[in-house]
Formats: C-alpha cells, structure tokens, sequence
C-alpha cells in the first residue's frame, strides 16, 4: 500500500484559516539558487531535485532501506529572501534568493542519498545535481495558511498570517539561514492555472 502525505499529514499540509503548528524534525533534498523563477535556471533546479527525490523513492520502493517501503514523492517546498531587500510591490525578482527542497521519508540516510544522487546522474546527466544536498532541519513551531490564486497576491495572506502574530504575541525568526519564509507548492504551478495554484505558506515563529 502507497503511503501518502495528503492522508497522513493533513494537519501539515492543509489548515483552515490561518493556523500554529509544530513540524518534526525532517530530512531534505535541497538546492540553492538566486534570480527569476520564471528564468530557465529555476526550472532546471527544480529538474535535478525531483530527479533525486524519485531515486530514491525508487529505492526504498526497493528495499534500499530494509523493508520495501511505497510511498507518494512530497512536495516541492521553498524557502525564499532576497539580495536587496526588496519586498512586495517592490519586489525585484531578479534579487530573489531561493532554497528549493523536497521532504524525505525518515528512512532515507546520506548513503542512500548519495546513491540515489549517482543514479540520477547516470540516468540524466543534469549539471544542476552536483549542487543537491542532504539536509536534516529540527523541530520548529509554524504559523500556516494556505494561500490560492497568483504568487503575485501572496501578501494577501501574509497580511493574515501577520496579524495573527500579533494577536498570539509571536514573532517571525529566520526559517533556516537568511530565509524568512517557506512556500509549498501543493500545485504543480508548471501545470496549474494561476487562479486554482495552491501554496501553503509557512513562517517559523517563537514567543
């Protein structure tokens, strides 16, 4: 039986409204970039990394890890600043500066990921992969809506998710490095019109 996250991590991945959580410790694929995401580069990064993720689901579909283990690939995620400060009306996607990752089952270790890195690389030869990287992130505590429509009217719902803050005296701090906020793409934006996109946009809080 296929394990999927929109089953079992609902809490996760679908909130109603605007909503606190907390998020486990959790391994990722991941690839850092700068510029447009609607330039060439970005979709190649995107490439490379799905590349992987689906190594090594294969894999562990294989039993790489003991027991074969079937699951669904999750969903592309993002972590996102800028280089000049610009921001909202403003912003200056050419400046954007960007992680992009995938969560991994708990089964996955940096062997298997290097494994899975090599036959991606075999079966694709992508460039982009020698810059994808294993990472494990801690538990942190999340504030979270799901925002549909344009990327372009995301402030619509970080306006939201802000005041929440304020009326739960909470306050943003860096989701990882210099990023400040986290998207998930629970649409395939290469494939889904603007107005039904959904992202789940993601801020790492404390008291």
């Amino acid at each position: 039986m296929t394990e999927s996250w929109r089953k079992t991590d609902k809490k996760l991945y679908f909130p109603k409204g605007v909503e606190q959580v907390t998020v486990p410790a959790t391994n990722y694929i991941a690839l850092t970039g700068v510029g447009d995401p609607n330039q060439p580069a970005f979709s190649a990064n995107i490439t490379a990394l799905y590349s992987v993720a689906y190594a090594l689901r294969f894999a562990l579909k294989g039993g790489a890890a003991g027991e074969p283990y079937v699951y669904t690939v999750y969903p592309l995620e993002g972590v996102w600043t800028t280089t000049d400060g610009s921001r909202g009306a403003n912003l200056n996607k050419a400046a954007l500066a960007y992680r992009l990752m995938i969560r991994q089952p708990a089964q996955v270790t940096s062997a298997l990921f290097e494994a899975a890195v090599a036959t991606a690389t075999k079966k694709k030869g992508l460039a982009e992969l020698v810059n994808v990287t294993f990472e494990q992130f801690p538990e942190t505590t999340a504030v979270q809506a799901l925002h549909v429509g344009s990327f372009d009217t995301e402030g619509e719902t970080f306006a939201k998710m802000d005041a929440y803050l304020t009326e739960n005296n909470l306050r943003r701090i860096p989701v990882v490095d210099q990023y400040w906020h986290r998207e998930i793409y629970l649409s395939d934006f290469r494939r889904v019109e603007e107005a039904k996109r959904k992202t789940l946009l993601r801020y790492r809080v404390q008291n």
